[in-house]
């Protein structure tokens, strides 16, 4: 049952001494409040200060878990660590024991809410949070440790997204292209190389406030960890337009660059939300759920092939057709020493299908050559379709990275024939 303005109110003058509350009324659709999403009643109160409340009482056994948690992270952020934040955190007022569970008091904070389309020709708002962002990352981590949140190595988040994936796949659901791309993008060891910092770790549309186009509030703190920054990136990846590409590059510019593979880590946790939504699915029986999931990972491998995301691999050399590659060897001087380029030659970007068969080395030298590259993992999923063909193929564009130590094993008969007439 749906709890009244007037019965929070109550509860409100239990928790805060002293609070002698003059108007109420309910506040159970604004996403001012964490979490504000049918999983708490909630209301807003003035008091005779002119003071506005928030009251929040969970529904839930996963929306007291969640309220818990931000309570311990607000108490962690203490004023010294808020004053290095250009914005504010909402402040804990008071709580009151309640059947089982509390009823907990909020200020309320400053400006307004909005969802991610708002960003679409708001430069100004989408720098501002980029550059909010940054400003959680740069927080000093000894207070999580002090509060005892948790703490994450950049090998601890590599693990993570495998035993994701793992999950994903034992499911008989995920897409043998998907697992292949998510499985090379956590081999790739120069993709975990990064210093863990502060994160927000929830961060989305819902957790900023704006005022006067610039965010002046960020709410929904009960994920607050050290560990992965790219965690609080990917949802700008599904902006519209150039907004989430603004907020990134503001980032990036406020945080100096330190991180230069965080848009494709932001990129895979992206995909991998996904997964956790069929594994929601798939874990509380709702196949209503799990047939959505399933569509969205079809739409993802579609998205895929058509090269229309952004690649997992690092984006380090000019895209090149096969005509170009050709090209680049047949002008390099002869006797200048040249590295081999054949292992950074990622060719499952395209349809081999597309070409004519005077291109390509017959499918079955393509398809050994891609088994190779795609490794056991992939090999031993349920239902995997051949490597090379079809809508399983496509993980990003070609790449031409000199010197890089990729994880292409083997090559092409054509390529190798590439080489011998270059020489």
């Amino acid at each position: 049952m749906v709890r009244s303005p007037l019965t929070l109110a109550a509860l409100a003058t239990a928790a805060v001494p002293g609070l002698d509350v003059v108007r109420a009324r309910s506040y159970g659709s604004s996403a001012r409040t964490p979490g504000a999403n049918g999983s708490f009643d909630s209301a807003l109160l003035i008091d005779t200060e002119g003071r506005s409340l928030i009251i929040r009482v969970p529904v839930s056994q996963a929306a007291e878990t969640e309220q818990s948690a931000d309570l311990v992270a607000l108490r962690a952020l203490t004023v010294g660590t808020r004053s290095r934040l250009p914005f504010d955190v909402p402040e804990f007022v008071g709580q009151a024991p309640l059947s089982g569970t509390r009823a907990v008091v909020y200020e309320l904070l400053d400006g307004d809410s909005f969802d991610a389309d708002a960003l679409t020709g708001h430069a100004g708002v989408s720098g501002s949070i980029g550059r909010a962002i940054a400003a959680i990352h740069g927080l000093p981590t000894a207070f999580v440790g002090t509060a005892g949140l948790p703490q994450q190595s950049a090998q601890d988040c590599r693990t993570g997204a495998i035993d994701l994936i793992d999950r994903a796949s034992a499911t008989g659901y995920l897409p043998a292209a998907l697992l292949r791309r998510w499985e090379q993008a956590t081999d790739d060891d120069s993709l975990w190389q990064f210093a863990p910092c502060v994160v927000h770790g929830s961060l989305s549309a819902d957790s900023f406030l704006i005022s006067e186009d610039s965010v002046s509030g960020v709410l929904g703190w009960s994920a607050l960890s050290v560990g992965d920054p790219a965690r609080d990136l990917h949802w700008l990846l599904a902006s519209r337009g150039a907004a989430g590409e603004t907020a990134v590059a503001s980032y990036a510019t406020a945080r100096q660059g330190n991180d230069p593979r965080i848009t494709q880590r932001a990129m895979l946790y992206a995909e991998l939300e996904l997964a956790r939504w069929l594994l929601h699915g798939t874990d509380t029986r709702n196949q209503g759920i799990v047939d959505d999931a399933v569509a969205m990972l079809d739409g993802l491998v579609d998205n895929v092939h058509r090269s229309a995301s952004h690649p997992l691999s690092p984006d380090t050399g000019p895209i090149l057709d096969v005509a170009g590659v050709e090209n680049m060897l047949a002008s390099t001087p002869r006797n200048t020493p040249r590295r081999d380029l054949s292992s950074s030659l990622h060719t499952d970007a395209y349809n081999l299908s597309d070409f004519g068969p005077s291109e390509f080395a017959d499918d079955d030298d393509a398809d050994g050559a891609t088994r190779d590259r795609t490794g056991a993992g992939a090999a031993s999923s349920a239902g995997a379709a051949p490597a090379g063909h079809g809508a399983d193929a496509v993980t990003g564009p070609i790449d031409i990275v000199a010197g890089s130590a990729s994880d292409t094993a083997g090559r092409t008969d054509d390529q190798a024939r590439t080489r011998s007439s270059s020489e």
